[in-house]
């Protein structure tokens, strides 16, 4: 439609066209040039501390998790507490179509992600062929290829404009092959290997990124990856033992690994001495000892 350049009225005609493209573009020109922060797996543990975190320091942010209900209630409470604009995508990041329609939600709404928080993950533990093959490629799908997929399609942008942040969570397990959770294992050390090549790529174009892993912390992790009781101990996953962090510790360290302009991070600092103290073991002692530890059903 091309209005007349003697006046701006418009046809009737004109507004039926319209009509159901306005919703869209009236958002896109209320949020036009609008910098978020994107936080996925934002509803709960370390990625809802985040956001609180962020909203005390007036980061507008963007959300992203399944449940429309919670990242509602969530985005109204943090506008309240923070006077920040939160917003919110409900998906499932363990659906391969999900990456590109967050991104094309996104670009519709007029959103320039300033900072992109890769924190959507999911566990599994127990004997490998035990466990459901499909829950096996949907960790994949989410741990892996999901945040690969977020990474690849707002790079770019940031490059373009010389600025801007990537955070991507790994863990204490991206160290060391893990037998019993093979695969969660397997899926953080790629996240690892990942974020610390294109830390390297992105340094010429003025991005930040960060590689932040955090241990066993206090979360809904092992509920959700079926990892409780027994198994729990067998995997050193079970959060009455001491030592464990809380998601709002894990929180508060990630953002000072940010001020400090940091491009890797361990949470915690027995987690530190940990992951030292592992790099000078074989990973073929590493894995024989979990594994043995496992059988045996005694504590690491």
């Amino acid at each position: 439609m091309v209005l007349p350049e003697s006046d701006f009225c418009i046809q009737c005609s004109d507004i039926e066209i319209l009509l159901p493209w306005l919703p869209i573009l009236l958002l896109s020109m209320k949020n036009e040039h609008m910098k978020v922060t994107m936080i996925t797996g934002a509803s709960g543990g370390i990625g809802k501390a985040i956001a609180d975190q962020l909203a005390g320091r007036k980061h507008d942010l963007l959300l992203i998790a399944r449940s429309e209900e919670t990242l509602q209630e969530q985005c109204k409470l943090l506008m309240q507490r923070h006077g920040i604009s939160a917003h919110y995508i409900a998906a499932d990041l363990s659906a391969p179509e999900t990456a590109l329609r967050v991104f094309t939600e996104v670009t519709l709404r007029g959103l320039e992600v300033e900072m992109l928080i890769n924190n959507a993950g999911i566990g599994s533990g127990g004997d490998f062929t035990a466990i459901p093959l499909q829950s096996e490629l949907n960790l994949i799908q989410l741990n892996i290829s999901s945040l690969v997929a977020l990474t690849h399609l707002f790079l770019p942008h940031m490059q373009s404009r010389r600025s801007g942040t990537v955070v991507n969570i790994a863990s204490m397990t991206s160290f060391m092959p893990v037998p019993y959770m093979a695969v969660y294992a397997a899926s953080k050390a790629f996240v690892r290997s990942f974020t610390q090549a294109i830390t390297e790529e992105c340094k010429p174009e003025g991005v930040h990124v960060l590689l932040f892993s955090p241990g066993l912390t206090k979360t809904n992790f092992n509920a959700s990856a079926g990892i409780k009781g027994e198994k729990a101990l067998r995997l050193r996953s079970d959060h009455n033992q001491a030592g464990n962090q809380t998601p709002e510790q894990v929180a508060i360290e990630l953002i000072k690994a940010l001020d400090d302009q940091r491009n890797f991070a361990i949470s915690g600092r027995r987690n530190r001495i940990g992951a030292k103290l592992m790099a000078l073991l074989p990973d073929s002692m590493i894995a024989r000892n979990i594994a043995s530890a496992y059988r045996k059903g005694l504590k690491l």
